[in-house]
């Protein structure tokens, strides 16, 4: 046995109730599914190979588009390691 913590040993204590985002996992998500509605568009003959010239940006753009937002939105700021504790306060003044 290892006198190391193990890395997922400690506990979120984020009581907001909001799951983090995963941009990467939002960004590829928008992507996929603003490609594979262009093709079934294609295929179904609802567009044509022409359309395609402008249409094949659209998903990136989105997807660009969703990350950023989440980003924003999310709030995604640098939360300290280490919060002191009122205990701590007293140890430091001895």
């Amino acid at each position: 046995m290892s006198n190391h913590p193990h890395p997922y040993a400690e506990v979120d204590t984020d009581s907001s109730g909001r799951h983090p985002v995963s941009v990467g996992h939002l960004v590829m998500g928008v992507a996929f599914l603003g490609l594979a509605t262009i093709w079934l568009l294609f295929e179904s003959d609802a567009i044509g190979g022409d359309d395609l010239r402008w249409l094949m940006p659209l998903p990136w753009l989105a997807a660009g588009l969703a990350g950023l937002l989440a980003v924003a939105l999310s709030g995604r700021r640098a939360r300290p390691e280490y919060a002191a504790t009122p205990a701590d306060a007293e140890d430091e003044t001895l």
